[in-house]
């Protein structure tokens, strides 16, 4: 095992004065998508996006270069529209992806030549379809499409209402109506129709049927993969998503002819399963899986691998059973014998190698800062994305212990901002644990001066803060100003172990509070460049809803930012989009508003809300509604505080659109500045 220190992709390009980071800076990268990889190992296939504020003006293009790099990077498409999901035909000359073009309603297939040549459309499908997959003969593709049985009601009614039976009603961003993903296969063959595989099955068109939620990208997915034969189809499906207030949701893994019919289960019942693989040779089935719940009730489980045999599924084996940790991706070695995999740890994105059949996992190629992800191997090596809080992800290849960078779009954006590296360290907390903070530096960093501090605790709460590019939060742009930026992974954070990350469970604010109030202490114990009082706390998410939690605490910081926060424990219940998982965290149902549903509710300790508090909101926000922002800003006006409410009408739980979100890091600064 190799120990690499990978240094800043700007080292090296001259010593220009720097200058402090804004939000145009870290808008504007390019960013790079995850590298799909050729069958022969030889060649990478990428997007890459151009941002602007005008969403007219970004584009999203292709390009590819060898997995060597032995030649750098070349543009193949030329579009403004965004083109994604590229994959490879199974001889390498061709590739399809999904793009709108020429007219489109929606988003089709279409397919590129390598050699040269204009991309064709081969999909003409009413609503779009997403994520192609070649067939294995290469004279098919298989794609994912949404399936409405109320089409032709829905063009004819003419009222306006939204019906439901059961929840879900909606997702984190959308109301949810009849729809239902499928899957379809359609020849190539001039003029061939798709078919689609799941039409009239009793699996599809039971109520509790549905596919795994994606919140960024909006829709389900079902995470479909050709068999190796060509003649079925593997996919995740929800089993049960209409009895989720009552019991845990269920996917289980299928596998339907390609030519149509009953789904086949090939999983037991008891887990939660996505993202099947298989093996090169075809002879092992692979996919990630949760347990449904920990013993007790209790919620977290970490994410593992599991193998079977194929076509003879039997009992599943995991993996990567013994393995403290989760499994963020993962990809097959070419000759079957290894799992790489990429996963959290200790406070950054690490990869792993496992062997296929289970075993030890051993870290590859420990990142000193940043972090990698999206390992795969290729001819001779392996390749990842790697990136830094300063620089968006970008390709790497990892050989023999060595770490090359394969493309570099931003180096020369990157070399003109003053980013110093993070400081990491660990302290141990009054309750007996280990708990590990990363801090920031501000620009032109003097450690003999004294700079105000700006804390800022993950979201999640099941997430880690840690060394990565965000153009939401972004670390750098929020030390701009002249603040130390300290982020706590506490209680409840993953890449600790699962018992760490189960913790919170039962206690959701104030452990996780005191647990960052000793850190702050501890960094201004540390580290005699901090001005301990001139501190200013901001949170979003779970983040907010600990800042709430703190408003009701203590008076230390000078200001509060607070996005997307609850308040009240009952109201968020009942106006969110979850199911029965907020009653396992609280620890009984809500009726009996026992433990934590009034204790751990910021809304009791509302009556001592003193620190002036920034509140921002995303309208369409149904993971925390909006309501959940109003009662804040209603209790702060009541009392008197300083308060500013900013909402967004046309953003959902993240702040996604270019010139919103600069106007939110506007306030957030504008903020920080009037207090600190």
């Amino acid at each position: 095992m190799r120990k690499v220190a990978v240094l800043l992709f700007a080292v090296g390009l001259g010593f220009a004065q720097k200058r402090p980071v804004t939000h145009e800076d870290i808008w504007l990268m390019k960013r790079v998508g995850e590298p799909v990889v050729s069958p022969d190992g030889r060649m990478l296939v990428f997007s890459v996006t151009a941002p602007a504020y005008d969403p007219g003006k970004q584009s999203a293009d292709l390009w590819l270069m060898p997995a060597d790099g032995s030649a750098p990077a070349r543009q193949v498409t030329f579009t403004r529209a965004a083109e994604s999901g590229a994959e490879w035909s199974p001889d390498g000359t061709q590739i399809a992806f999904v793009t709108r073009r020429n007219g489109d309603v929606a988003a089709q297939a279409y397919v590129l030549p390598v050699g040269g040549g204009e991309a064709r459309p081969v999909t003409k499908v009413e609503g779009g379809v997403r994520s192609v997959k070649w067939r294995p003969d290469g004279k098919a593709i298989l794609f994912e499409a949404d399936y409405d049985p109320l089409a032709a009601d829905r063009k004819s009614r003419k009222w306006n209402a939204r019906i439901y039976d059961a929840m879900p009603v909606r997702y984190w961003n959308a109301w949810l109506d009849e729809k239902k993903p499928h899957l379809f296969v359609q020849e190539l063959a001039e003029g061939a129709q798709p078919v689609d595989l799941l039409q009239g099955t009793k699996l599809a068109g039971s109520v509790g049927f549905g596919g795994l939620a994606d919140p960024l990208a909006g829709g389900q997915a079902l995470h479909a993969v050709w068999a190796p034969d060509g003649k079925s189809v593997v996919f995740a499906a929800a089993l049960n998503r209409t009895e989720m207030m009552y019991k845990s949701v269920e996917t289980a893994l299928f596998a339907v002819p390609a030519t149509g019919g009953e789904p086949k289960q090939l999983t037991e019942p008891g887990y939660r399963y996505s993202r099947p693989q298989f093996s090169r040779t075809g002879d092992a089935l692979y996919a990630e899986y949760e347990r449904k719940e920990t013993a007790g009730g209790r919620l977290y489980s970490l994410t593992r691998i599991t193998r079977f045999a194929w076509p003879d599924t039997g009992h599943m084996q995991t993996v990567t059973g013994e393995w403290d940790r989760s499994v963020s991706t993962f990809a097959i070695a070419n000759d079957g014998r290894a799992i790489y995999i990429g996963g959290e740890s200790d406070g950054a994105d690490q990869l792993f190698r496992v062997p296929s059949q289970g075993g030890a996992v051993e870290r590859l190629y420990k990142a000193e800062r940043g972090g990698y992800t999206a390992v795969k191997p290729v001819a001779g090596g392996l390749i990842a994305l790697y990136q830094t809080s300063i620089q968006p992800p970008e390709i790497v290849r990892l050989d023999g212990g060595s770490h090359k960078v394969l493309t570099n779009f931003n180096a020369d954006a990157v070399a003109k901002l003053d980013a110093p590296p993070p400081v990491h360290f660990w302290f141990e907390a009054k309750n007996g644990k280990r708990i590990h903070n990363l801090m920031f530096l501000p620009p032109a960093f003097n450690e003999r001066q004294k700079y105000p501090l700006l804390i800022f605790p993950h979201g999640g709460p099941a997430s880690m803060s840690k060394d990565a590019f965000s153009t939401r939060w972004n670390n750098y742009v929020l030390t701009s100003p002249g603040y130390v930026l300290l982020e706590t992974n506490y209680t409840g954070s993953t890449g600790f172990g699962e018992k760490f990350a189960d913790d919170i469970e039962r206690d959701v604010l104030r452990g996780p509070a005191q647990e960052i109030l000793e850190a702050i202490d501890e960094a201004i114990k540390r580290y005699p460049y901090i001005d301990g009082t001139r501190q200013a706390a901001a949170g979003a998410s779970y983040g907010g809803y600990l800042m709430n939690w703190l408003n009701g605490h203590t008076t230390q910081f000078k200001c509060l930012i607070n996005h997307a926060g609850a308040i009240n424990n009952e109201s968020q219940y009942g106006f969110n989009d979850g199911g029965i998982e907020r009653e396992l965290r609280m620890g009984g149902p809500i009726w009996e508003k026992g433990g934590q549903w009034n204790d751990q509710s910021p809304l009791r300790y509302s009556g001592s809300f003193k620190t002036p508090t920034l509140i921002t909101q995303g309208e369409l926000d149904y993971r925390v509604p909006v309501n959940e922002s109003m009662t804040t800003f209603k209790i702060l006006q009541r009392r008197q505080v300083p308060s500013r409410l900013v909402v967004f009408p046309d953003e959902g739980h993240w702040i996604l659109k270019g010139e919103n979100s600069r106007l939110h890091m506007q306030e957030v600064l504008g903020w920080l500045k009037r207090y600190l």
